[in-house]
């Protein structure tokens, strides 16, 4: 066990690890930003170390200053909650280059499944069911049209960097496809850095439901039920999650929970992650992504 474990978040996740950590016998370090100065989370740790100024960017995400916490706290590990540097697999890279543990998966787990495209190879190549619909980045609108020509009416442009909601567009013409495309394309890279976008059918009211899984480093994976997300704001946020999803039954259940476990362990996870699905009115269920951190 960690004799001390530096906590990189702020506000209820920070609180609720430090409480955790309170409740194990494990000592805890916070960062704060100057703003945060008498924010909870600080108060609760046993140490804490000024990252910086108030902006997100100049303190919670300054990689430098993070990494200079953890050397001068001397703590041995770093739980990243959940936003920030929870999904970023250059700092569980740096934080490995300064001898500290990063408390989540392996940074090659985090980029597979940050890559839309590539986690939906991963999820083909475990045996899992994903949507129709290009598996590599569409280069240009012509592409677009020959694919959603192919699998039908409506498809969705996801980019390929997603989440959050962002850079999504539904079509349901070919007429439409250009000018969503590059709306989708720009928002993409305003967003995230990059523009490129995947093209899949749409699958038309479906439920959204997500497995929890836990992982091991020795290749034991485990699923622990599932939450029904469907209700969701014009953003795909969500609104709603009930927990066991009434109208599950157990023979899908026991597939969505093998097919989750499967999608584990094909990219090495460790560690607690939501495999998410899509599982249309027939009840065919398709994989749509994983997120590598707590939900």
């Amino acid at each position: 066990m960690f004799r001390k474990i530096l906590v990189a978040n702020r506000g209820e996740i920070a609180c609720r690890v430090l409480r955790a950590c309170r409740e194990m016998g494990i000592r805890t370090v916070a960062v704060y930003s100057k703003a945060d100065r008498d924010s909870l989370h600080r108060l609760m740790a046993d140490e804490a170390v000024c990252v910086g100024e108030g902006p997100n960017g100049d303190s919670y995400l300054n990689l430098g200053n993070v990494l200079m916490a953890v050397q001068i706290s001397g703590a041995e590990a770093v739980h990243p909650g959940y936003g920030y540097f929870s999904e970023r697999a250059h700092f569980a890279q740096a934080l490995q280059s300064i001898g500290a543990k990063f408390i989540g998966p392996p940074p090659s787990a985090i980029e597979a499944m940050g890559d839309k495209a590539a986690a939906k190879r991963a999820a083909k190549a475990a045996g899992c069911p994903v949507v129709p619909g290009s598996e590599d980045p569409i280069p240009d609108e012509a592409a677009a049209l020959r694919v959603a020509h192919k699998i039908g009416y409506p498809v969705l442009l996801k980019a390929v960097a997603g989440g959050g909601g962002r850079g999504i567009r539904r079509v349901e013409d070919p007429s439409e496809l250009p000018g969503l495309f590059r709306m989708a394309a720009t928002e993409a890279k305003a967003s995230f850095g990059s523009g490129e976008l995947l093209v899949e059918k749409c699958v038309v009211a479906p439920r959204h439901v997500e497995v929890q899984i836990l992982a091991d480093e020795h290749g034991n994976v485990v699923h622990l039920g599932e939450r029904e997300c469907s209700v969701q704001n014009l953003r795909h946020q969500k609104i709603l999650e009930e927990a066991p999803y009434a109208a599950m039954t157990d023979r899908l259940r026991r597939r969505m929970g093998e097919a989750a476990v499967a999608v584990a362990k094909a990219v090495g996870y460790q560690n607690a992650g939501t495999v998410e699905f899509l599982v249309d009115q027939s009840g065919h269920f398709y994989f749509l992504e994983m997120n590598t951190r707590l939900q």
